[in-house]
């Protein structure tokens, strides 16, 4: 089951009108992908378990913070603004840049695995929303680790 198509039968619990039946609704909408999106770069900026992945990260992470919220809100079914900003996503080319390892990905996944359980109330949609990024993020990674 896709991750739009899982809140297809689930009933509207977003104040945010404008894209129902979707995960970016059902989370609560902007202010919740804000929220998720924040918590994330908090947590890769406060925990030393993410210190190698904030290493790669320009600082400040204001820019990285906006264009993530943007990408998040589109990924969830929720308004295409990064799309129409930036052009199609194209994740693993414009990561290509970096070297991203099974290393750096665990320590992504920690960050959005605390991250979503904390902003997340649906512990289904988090768990399944979880699993795709990690599907996303394994797509990422262009070099073992050392």
């Amino acid at each position: 089951m896709g991750i739009i198509n899982f809140l297809s039968k689930s009933k509207e619990t977003s104040k945010d009108q404008a894209y129902p039946n979707t995960p970016y609704a059902h989370i609560g909408g902007a202010n919740a992908v804000h929220l998720l999106a924040n918590r994330f770069y908090d947590i890769m900026e406060q925990d030393p378990m993410a210190k190698d992945l904030l290493a790669i990260h320009p600082l400040p992470l204001d820019r990285i913070r906006r264009v993530f919220t943007l990408y998040l809100s589109m990924w969830l079914g929720g308004p295409d603004d990064y799309q129409q900003q930036f052009g199609h996503p194209r994740l693993r080319a414009r990561h290509l840049p970096f070297t991203v390892t099974p290393a750096l990905k665990r320590q992504w996944m920690y960050c959005m695995r605390k991250a979503m359980m904390q902003t997340v109330h649906d512990i289904q949609l988090a768990e399944q929303l979880l699993r795709a990024l990690d599907q996303l993020a394994e797509h990422m990674i262009n070099k073992d680790d050392p």
